[in-house]
Order: C-alpha cells, then sequence, then structure tokens
C-alpha cells in the first residue's frame, strides 16, 4: 500500500533544482512530484536575505496548495537563507541541499580539505562553512570556498563543451587545485551539468552533488513509499515560462518533459496540469 498518496513539491529559484528532481525521480519512482520553479524572479544569488525568505514563502505557500507532504528547496540560496525560518512555519518536513552535501563531503575527505563552489549569496553565506563544521565535529577540516558567478549562465545558455566554460571553470577551480582539496561541493544545483568538466580538471578530487545528497536524505525520510504498478505524475510550475524553459528542462531532467504551466505568486493561483 502506498503509505501517502500525497505529491512531495520542490522549488527552485528557476531550472537548477530540476537536477535535484531528476534524482528524486529515479530514487522514488513511486511517488508523484510537484516542481515550481520561480523563472519570473531568478535569481536569487543576487538578492538580499530578506527577499530571498520572502520569496522562499511565497513558493512553499504554492506547493501547500497542491497538499505535498514534504517540500524539497532545491536551490543553495534559498536553502542558506530561507530552510530554518520555512522549517518554523511548517509541519511538513522541509529539506534543503547544503545540510546532506555537508554530510557527504565529511564522509568522502581523505585528506580533510574540502572545496565548496556556488553563487556569491551561497558562498557569502558562509552556510556550507558552518554545516561541514557541525558535521566534522573535532575532526580537523579544511574548507576553501570560491564563489563562481559566471557558471549558472554558460549552463543557461547551454555551453557546457565550449572552450569558454572550460576556461572560465579552470580559473575557478585552480586555487582549489593548489590548496590540495580531495573533495568537491557543487553547491549550486546547475553545477552537476558541468560535471565531466570539473572531474576533468579535477581527477583526483570526489565531487558532491548537493540534490543528489538531498534526494537520498528525502528517500529515507519516506520509506517506504510508492506502490507496485504506481504511474507516477510530475506537474511542472513556473513563474515565467521562458521560451529555453522545456528544452533547458528536458536536458536537467534527462527526458522530454510538457510544457509547464504560468502562475503567479502574488495573486489567485490556479492548480491545473503541467
Amino acid at each position: 500500500m502506498h503509505s501517502d498518496p500525497r505529491p512531495i513539491g520542490v522549488f527552485d529559484s528557476g531550472i537548477g533544482g530540476l537536477t535535484v528532481l531528476r534524482h528524486l525521480l529515479r530514487l522514488m519512482p513511486g511517488e508523484d512530484f510537484v516542481y515550481l520553479g520561480d523563472t519570473a524572479r531568478v535569481p536569487y544569488g543576487n538578492k538580499s536575505a530578506e527577499t530571498v525568505r520572502l520569496y522562499a514563502s511565497q513558493c512553499a505557500d504554492f506547493l501547500l496548495r497542491h497538499d505535498v507532504k514534504m517540500i524539497v528547496v532545491a536551490c543553495n540560496t534559498a536553502s542558506a537563507l530561507a530552510l530554518d525560518m520555512l522549517r518554523s512555519h511548517h509541519s511538513i518536513p522541509v529539506l534543503g541541499v547544503i545540510e546532506p552535501a555537508a554530510g557527504e563531503a565529511v564522509r568522502l575527505t581523505r585528506s580533510g580539505s574540502i572545496g565548496v563552489i556556488g553563487t556569491r549569496a551561497t558562498i557569502n553565506s558562509e552556510s556550507y562553512l558552518k554545516a561541514i563544521s557541525d558535521v566534522a565535529g573535532d575532526r580537523p577540516i579544511a574548507i576553501h570556498s570560491r564563489p563562481c558567478p559566471l557558471l549558472v549562465p554558460l549552463v543557461e545558455e547551454g555551453w557546457v563543451d565550449a572552450p569558454a566554460t572550460r576556461l572560465i571553470a579552470e580559473e575557478y577551480v585552480r586555487p582549489l587545485r593548489q590548496a590540495g582539496i580531495d573533495t568537491l561541493v557543487l553547491g549550486c544545483t546547475h553545477y552537476p551539468i558541468l560535471a565531466p568538466v570539473l572531474q576533468d580538471l579535477l581527477p583526483n578530487v570526489a565531487l558532491v552533488d548537493c540534490g543528489e545528497c538531498a534526494a537520498h536524505q528525502a528517500m529515507q525520510l519516506l520509506e517506504p513509499h510508492g506502490e507496485s504498478g504506481h504511474v507516477p505524475r510530475l506537474s511542472l510550475y513556473v513563474t515565467d515560462n521562458t521560451p529555453a524553459f522545456t528544452s533547458l528542462a528536458s536536458t536537467f531532467l534527462g527526458r522530454r518533459v510538457d510544457e509547464p504551466v504560468r502562475v503567479s505568486l502574488d495573486g489567485p493561483q490556479p492548480v491545473g496540469r503541467g
């Protein structure tokens, strides 16, 4: 029997969270999902903490209108700045992407030297620094953080294999390589798309996909999940249906997707099929 047939809600400032959703779909094929991309207000990475908390609250409220049983904040910036607020306001589980990735990074590192890359807001929040330090406890850990603001637009432009992307990525990771890291946290949900490039530049470094780590935590919380023969339903919503969304969503999810439903988070919010 399906223990709780309600869907799982996932939100992000845009499309990057679809890499998190991809892992959720893979690990929990018996679950239904509602995804909201706040594409009209992306990126969150250059917004104030107060604004990010407001946007995150509106996204969570939208998902709750779909009677979700869990919310996955598939955005590093929102996880860094709004997770505690969301947890204090909602009784259902609210998961972020930072804590699970921090735990995995500490588990994987052999030398105790960990790199973290992300947006300026994520890095400046020092959320990974705090989370990794909390997990490590008394174990000596050196954390080397680098904001990489140009990587997201390169991914969204589809320049994953472009020489320019490799050159820019090399500039970002060179100091981390020189610092001797053996583990790198991809602290932005766009970055897993660049994992082949990053792994080539850092061949002996373990890459930590924050979305995959969050998906594993969600699966552990909800076990047992799904039922035999259940056909999962995926509903996609956006606040601005940009022309490139569907093609990028297919790339991020690794599967064809239907056109998303456009919604407003400020006024009446329709609940329709994605």
